[in-house]
């Protein structure tokens, strides 16, 4: 069943976002050449820690695994769910996606940005504006009375319009209480399609872009999606509520924060 969010929640579940994006972007402040992974998933558990949060990553359990992790961080053909380890150490030319997601007085905060080591390829940075703009035009779509079909059709046009694809295997999602809560919210679909969008509703919108094929496959870890072709793959989030005035990104720190306004004035938050 989704949630439709009282005031009262949505300014617990803004709080919590707004603990997320601090921490994403102290976290990405510290990303350079011969940064290796695991430091920046110890600093990011510092970081969550100062906050008065805790990674909702951290011992997350599907079966009888547990995530080993604060963080995801993944690098370059790395999809989603990248373990931190002293072994990868960053190097110039390399993309790094950060995927920060906290529980912070009992509420998530969910949100996730790739980026860039210094100057990469036309190719890769390509790869880095599509996704963004993927974002973007979900987000766009994320209001009153649309369908979410409709964001998952705006990003997967977007993004096949670019040559590139959108990975298939995981999908955006609610956001309250659970890390995970309905609705799905993939990355393609068509429009007018899934569940309508309401006032109090919370979504994590969510595009994974491969610049080559959508396939993946998972690392020894069990854990850690990569793509198939070995090509970069990017990854942006924000947690959007949805408004009668329009989607309000949830995701931006305190002093970033806007009300809810048309998309014009809430795509700069997605930088």
């Amino acid at each position: 069943m989704i949630a439709l969010r009282s005031e009262m929640e949505i300014r617990s579940i803004r709080e919590a976002c707004q603990v997320a994006a601090e921490v994403l972007d102290r976290v990405c402040a510290l990303v350079a050449p011969g940064v290796n992974t695991y430091d920046l998933d110890q600093a990011a558990k510092r970081f969550i820690s100062e906050l008065g949060a805790e990674s909702a990553c951290y011992n997350y359990k599907i079966g009888s695994r547990r995530f080993p992790a604060f963080t995801c961080l993944s690098v370059n053909e790395e999809v989603v769910h990248g373990i931190g380890s002293m072994r990868r150490v960053l190097r110039p030319g390399d993309i790094i996606s950060v995927d920060v997601a906290v529980r912070y007085k009992g509420w998530i905060g969910d949100t996730a940005r790739t980026v860039a080591l210094g100057p990469v390829s036309a190719d890769v940075q390509r790869l880095l504006d599509t996704t963004q703009e993927a974002l973007r035009a979900g987000i766009a779509e994320a209001r009153l009375g649309r369908r979410v079909g409709d964001i998952a059709h705006a990003v997967q046009t977007l993004v096949e319009s670019r040559g590139m694809n959108v990975v298939r295997e995981f999908v955006g999602h609610g956001v309250g209480r659970t890390m995970h809560e309905p609705p799905q919210v993939p990355n393609f679909g068509k429009p007018n399609t899934l569940e309508k969008l309401k006032v109090g509703m919370c979504i994590a919108i969510e595009p994974m872009v491969n610049l080559g094929t959508a396939d993946i496959e998972y690392a020894d870890d069990h854990w850690t999606a990569i793509t198939r072709d070995r090509r970069p793959s990017a990854h942006f989030e924000h947690t959007v509520h949805i408004t009668a005035q329009g989607p309000e990104i949830l995701t931006v720190p305190p002093a970033r924060q806007t009300a809810p306004a048309p998309l014009s004035s809430t795509a700069a938050a997605t930088a």
